[in-house]
């Protein structure tokens, strides 16, 4: 593998993007994704008996699965872009796709103006990537050696690489650790130095798959920061999360996929402006009947609901078109089951509202 060194004006350019609400001067497109489609093979179910499924063509024929149906978004240069969707939704399919990990079945997409099914190594050259549930890095060794082990495989000259991994351990609150082993890191300090691994070729885009997914609230936060400023060097991110609050403050665009298709996409601030119809009454309520859930559903104004249980408090929140007609109907409904309402307020829509409205589930559905 030869050294490429990433350069951030590669692409060409593209109209001008809203970034937290302003518009921002035109910049390169750095990841383009178009009518990406992924199908993977799929048996279908035998619940017929054993023997007859061992007689020759005994077996039924198999099927297509279409786990992602021609995607389409583009990111530019120094932008965060979310992408959201529940369980089984696509979006793993479509990061590992982006990563070169998976072929794509048909579509196009490109890092840096390279293609992910032609130019895979300039693809992975240009590309930083921290993929949940994968483990990047290895505990045994200490957090330095990770880092120079990695340099090495990346062919970055070994003074660079040496000036190179100083900086990220510093930079990233890791220098005083450097020489313990990784697994006698937080997992904080193990995402952190996973992040520091796909900072090292200094690629110019990010690929950053649920990147706080079990951190403590502090360490979160800590890493919040960091994407920020990773983002105001010039990088581009594309950001997968499942928590609402974090790609409503980190993402200057989300991406909505369902189904295999992205069904909205758009800044968070216009999302929740689509559903401002819609009011989300909230209510905390003890002794709550769970089988009234179903029978708010399909009370005529409602649009959705979602249910917490708790002991002894469930919380619901109801998207409704009238929540000023609505309160005294649900008043009566939850008395007559015998739950007391403990609280109630009425609330602007927020970005889960928004992903309820458009897919019907929750985020960890």
């Amino acid at each position: 593998m030869t050294t490429v060194t990433p350069t951030l004006t590669r692409s060409t350019a593209a109209p001008a993007v809203q970034t937290n609400g302003h518009h921002a001067a035109a910049s390169p497109t750095m990841v383009e994704v178009r009518d990406l489609r992924k199908v993977f093979p799929k048996r279908p179910a035998d619940t017929r008996p054993l023997w007859r499924r061992l007689l020759p063509g005994g077996r039924p024929a198999m099927e297509e699965f279409v786990a992602v149906s021609g995607v389409s978004f583009s990111i530019q240069q120094g932008e965060i872009f979310g992408l959201l969707g529940p369980n089984g939704a696509g979006k793993t399919t479509t990061i590992r796709m982006l990563s070169t990990l998976l072929e794509p079945t048909s579509g196009t997409a490109t890092i840096n103006g390279y293609d992910i099914a032609r130019q895979a190594p300039l693809v992975r050259q240009n590309l930083g990537a921290v993929l949940t549930g994968e483990r990047s890095i290895y505990w045994k060794l200490t957090g330095r050696e990770n880092l120079e082990y990695f340099a090495a495989l990346y062919h970055i000259p070994p003074q660079t690489a040496k000036q190179r991994v100083s900086e990220l351990l510093e930079r990233l609150d890791l220098a005083n650790r450097a020489d313990e082993n990784v697994e006698r890191y937080s997992s904080g300090m193990k995402q952190r130095i996973a992040i520091a691994k796909a900072l090292l070729a200094n690629p110019p885009v990010l690929l950053l798959d649920e990147p706080t997914i079990g951190l403590d609230p502090q360490s979160a936060r800590n890493l919040r920061e960091l994407i920020l400023e990773i983002k105001n060097e010039g990088r581009t991110i594309l950001l997968t999360t499942h928590y609402m609050e974090e790609a409503d403050q980190l993402s200057d665009r989300i991406g909505i996929i369902d189904q295999g298709r992205i069904i909205a996409l758009d800044t968070a601030a216009n999302l929740k402006r689509s559903i401002n119809q819609l009011d989300s009454l909230q209510l905390e309520v003890e002794n709550f009947e769970p089988s009234l859930v179903e029978t708010l559903t399909l009370m005529p104004t409602v649009e959705n609901v979602i249910s917490h249980s708790g002991e002894p408090t469930w919380s619901l929140a109801l998207h409704t078109t009238d929540s000023r007609a609505l309160l005294p109907e649900v008043i009566a409904l939850v008395g007559s089951r015998g739950g007391q309402i403990r609280a109630m307020q009425v609330a602007q829509p927020t970005l889960e509202d928004v992903f309820i409205s458009l897919t019907g589930k929750q985020l960890r559905d």
